[in-house]
């Protein structure tokens, strides 16, 4: 069953009852009521500074899996609530995943980076862009990309892909860099449920290390998704232009993303369920019984 990703943009009251998710909210002066199942929730993202939620909800949420967004007075997500307990086989995940050696771990990230430039190389081609250059590199990365090809071809990529003049990809850089940022928390919240889902530790990477990061791992098995989201804003970036402030309408084609349909062996789902069986894989990578890594392939 596809779980919905539901995005709280207005003054609401959300708690539980009946297993059901009961929000309330008022129109017009008059209260709504509304209710969706727990168990139909994949991700929930609370954008208002003045929504209300219980912690019978909240518990329940997590109990079944549910990635909780939560966002700053800019509306840019800040915040990301997961369960602790995500796996029946948990403690034999852990310590799979702990005892992975070196050598497996750079393999590992050596996939993800060349799937990773290969699908930014599907993006530049669909804007009618050469990308051979990204093709060459895929092919030449190592075993734990020690000729560093990931950021050799991301530069290549970024000052491309946008066709905007000395465009560079950064947190805190011009528009459409706040599209990204959005649509990046999104899939990053995703990519870390299915890791708790599948019995695995968010925090420990096979590359990304930075001590103060609790989604080490998550920010690696992103990174191949991350071109889908690239897609979805350069389409956004070619019907809107330029803006600092993402309103819901912006922020609707973002929302979907959970949702798009990928192909991953051969087969198509959605993001969501792509990146269960991603993680699944990835687990079977850490207890020897696979050597590679399921990613989606644009």
């Amino acid at each position: 069953m596809i779980k919905r990703t539901l995005h709280f943009g207005n003054p609401a009251f959300l708690h539980l009852e009946n297993a059901q998710l009961m929000v309330k909210r008022m129109e017009e002066g008059i209260e709504k009521k509304r209710s969706v199942p727990i168990e139909d929730i994949g991700v929930v993202i609370l954008d208002h500074p003045q929504i209300s939620i219980t912690h019978g909800a909240m518990a329940a949420l997590l109990e079944n899996n549910c990635a909780v967004i939560t966002s700053n007075a800019k509306y840019m997500p800040s915040g990301l609530l997961l369960p602790l307990d995500g796996h029946s086989l948990q403690n034999e995940r852990f310590r799979a995943q702990l005892d992975a050696s070196e050598p497996l771990k750079k393999q590992l990230w050596q996939q993800t980076v060349q799937m990773k430039i290969r699908n930014q190389a599907t993006v530049l081609e669909s804007t009618g862009q050469d990308a051979t250059p990204l093709r060459v590199w895929a092919n030449e990365v190592k075993s734990g990309d020690t000729e560093n090809h990931e950021a050799r071809a991301a530069a290549w990529y970024w000052a491309r892909l946008f066709r905007i003049t000395g465009f560079t990809r950064e947190r805190g850089g011009q528009s459409p860099n706040n599209y990204l940022n959005y649509g990046y928390a999104i899939l990053r919240a995703v990519v870390a449920r299915s890791l708790v889902g599948s019995g695995l530790l968010p925090t420990l990477g096979i590359h990304h290390a930075n001590k103060y990061n609790a989604y080490c791992l998550a920010d690696d098995i992103m990174e191949p998704y991350r071109p889908f989201v690239d897609r979805i804003v350069v389409n956004m970036w070619e019907e809107y232009g330029p803006s600092d402030d993402l309103d819901i309408e912006l922020k609707k084609p973002l929302l979907q993303i959970p949702a798009i349909d990928v192909q991953l062996d051969k087969e198509k789902s959605p993001l969501l369920v792509a990146s269960m069986r991603t993680t699944a894989s990835l687990a079977r990578c850490f207890e020897g019984t696979q050597r590679k890594i399921l990613y989606p392939e644009l």
